[in-house]
């Protein structure tokens, strides 16, 4: 819509000025010859419009550059590009047709013809570039106000952490608290259940680990995993090997490597009517 806006009222300010510039030749005697003049309104204009998404970005990168002297510096830097690709393009779109047509056209390049056309690239330039800038300041705010005045998002009630078991197309949901320990078998992982439960899943155990690890699930061997809100007693062994007791009275062996994953269980609380095992 901005660049459409833009479109419009240069293409109403091109035809008015190709009138009043045939008018004007009009009065000095020359010869009124208004295709000619709107050919050479549009073939600028044409030029003008195909820039435009060029402008877009140049004030868009200024309005989130802080500090005046960098803003300053990338509009000129953008206006000299601007100016550049619009003489450029208006030239060779205008020798283009008139080649077609089997006529020339001579743009009678000097320094002073340069200057006449930057001139009016400067004041296009700047206007075009004003406008850009109200309107993307207008639709800031808009966005601004939609979003203070949309209602909250309501919060939605958090569920119980499930996790599900995947094998192929089986799938099993499972509450972690319900995991005993979880123990590696080949190319299986075995899951042990509170309930005396046990599901074999393809997998591997240090997949089981990254995913269980939020729920005290750590690894007690090499080949094992346990649920520490389940222990309720730790057996220390002479060779640095452990056992431990969980609350529904199984047990499970845990070598002296992953000792400390245990040391602190002395200090954490045991569930309701289960006294906490002294090592």
């Amino acid at each position: 819509m901005m660049l459409a806006a833009i479109a419009a009222v240069a293409l109403v300010i091109g035809i008015v000025n190709a009138f009043s510039f045939a008018q004007d030749a009009a009065w000095r005697g020359d010869s009124y010859d208004i295709g000619r003049r709107l050919f050479w309104e549009m073939s600028s204009i044409a030029v003008i419009l195909l820039l435009l998404p060029i402008l877009v970005l140049a004030v868009r990168r200024m309005r989130r550059t802080a500090g005046l002297a960098a803003q300053a510096a990338i509009g000129a830097i953008a206006l000299l590009g601007f100016s550049t690709l619009h003489i450029t393009g208006m030239v060779w779109v205008r020798k283009l047709a008139l080649w077609l047509a089997g006529g020339a056209y001579d743009f009678r390049f000097s320094l002073a013809t340069v200057l006449y056309e930057f001139r009016k690239d400067a004041v296009a330039f700047v206007l075009i570039a004003a406008t850009i800038w109200l309107l993307e300041s207008r639709r800031e705010l808009k966005s601004a106000a939609v979003a203070s005045s949309a209602p909250p998002t309501p919060k939605q009630p958090s569920s119980p952490d499930l996790i599900w078991l995947r094998d192929g197309t089986s799938r099993i949901r499972v509450v972690p608290r319900d995991i005993l320990w979880v123990a590696s078998a080949g190319n299986y992982i075995e899951y042990s259940l509170a309930d005396g439960t046990q599901h074999l899943i393809r997998g591997t155990l240090a997949a089981a680990e990254s995913e269980l690890a939020r729920f005290s699930i750590v690894r007690v061997h090499r080949t094992k995993l346990a649920n520490l809100d389940r222990v309720r007693g730790v057996d220390l062994k002479p060779s640095g090997d452990f056992e431990l007791a969980f609350d529904n009275g199984q047990t499970l062996g845990g070598s002296r490597r992953y000792r400390p994953a245990v040391a602190s269980l002395g200090s954490r609380t045991a569930p309701a009517g289960i006294a906490p095992g002294a090592p």
